[in-house]
């Protein structure tokens, strides 16, 4: 059954929550379940928007400086113009106006993959897992997108790309690469062309077969790829001296499966690789090779424990 409330409620509940004065829950306790899920459309939207607008030079993490140190004494204006922007859709237009921009989101699901055609040309292929946001409207004049998840581009020569990710952006004119950017794990593979890679720590240039990682905020040096393209986008998902727990989360966002992994060290290194067509297969592949037995306590959740 739906919650009933006044207008005036609504704008008061948007704006406590949009604050973080109410936590994700409290607020779908205080509306209904089809405003609920809208008004989370609502803050991505001003989220990303604010990521796609901000600087990507090298003055940006400066001026971010800045901000931080003034934080507590200025209350952001950004803040309360999205309270007010989303307040007054909620009341006057209505929730779903903001399909009328040229926002385009794209998002893959479990053990999903999609190839998307940009409208320069260029080709993106996601993995599972990951979202894509661009402006079509504003996309022939600034090649500019937000990545969450991994995605392979093949770039049309232009006036520049950018992937904009919560660890870096990705910068190039005309070529092939990879990026995985989740919450703290960030890697970039060039496979042609030129690539330049920038994060808040430090500024580099890749080069074919040239990688870039990021793993927990500890940036390694760039190396070296035998690689012609990224294992993943012909089903198979390769790993490189990287802590198991990134392996466990892949193999959880291909085959919609759960781990209880708390009897393990998920710090354990794995070099190696899983396909995406047999779970089995994939299971014997990754935790055999580390002297780990699973077993399935639920349907599609998995324990793990190590061998005796």
């Amino acid at each position: 059954m739906k919650k009933e409330y006044l207008n005036s409620d609504l704008d008061s509940f948007l704006a406590k929550w949009l604050e973080g004065e109410l936590t994700d829950q409290e607020f779908k306790n205080l509306v209904n379940e089809d405003d609920y899920n809208a008004f989370l459309k609502i803050r991505h939207g001003l989220h990303v928007r604010n990521l796609l607008d901000r600087p990507t030079d090298a003055t940006f993490s400066k001026i971010q400086d800045k901000i931080q140190s003034k934080k507590d004494k200025v209350r952001p204006l950004y803040s309360n113009w999205a309270i007010g922007i989303a307040a007054s859709i909620a009341l006057l237009f209505g929730l779903f106006m903001f399909l009328d921009t040229g926002e385009i989101i794209i998002e893959t699901g479990f053990g999903e993959s999609k190839t998307i055609a940009l409208l320069d040309g260029s080709e993106v292929i996601l993995n599972s897992k990951t979202k894509i946001i661009y402006d079509e409207d504003n996309w022939i004049k600034e090649r500019k997108l937000y990545l969450d998840g991994e995605a392979y581009f093949r770039v049309t020569k232009g006036e520049g790309f950018v992937v904009i990710t919560n660890n870096g952006t990705v910068s190039v004119l005309g070529t092939q690469f990879n990026v995985n950017s989740t919450t703290d794990f960030f890697d970039v593979v060039c496979f042609e062309g030129k690539v330049g890679v920038k994060t808040l720590q430090s500024d580099h240039v890749l080069y074919p077969t040239d990688t870039f990682r990021k793993i927990n905020g500890n940036t390694s040096e760039v190396s070296k790829t035998l690689d012609k393209m990224p294992a993943w986008v012909n089903g198979e998902s390769t790993f490189k001296s990287v802590p198991l727990r990134y392996v466990i989360k892949a193999l959880e966002e291909q085959y919609q499966i759960e781990f209880d992994d708390k009897s393990i060290n998920d710090s354990d290194i794995f070099t190696g690789s899983f396909p995406h067509d047999s779970l089995n297969v994939a299971l014997k592949t990754v935790f055999e090779t580390l002297n780990i037995k699973y077993t399935e306590k639920e349907k599609r959740n998995i324990k793990l424990r190590y061998k005796e």
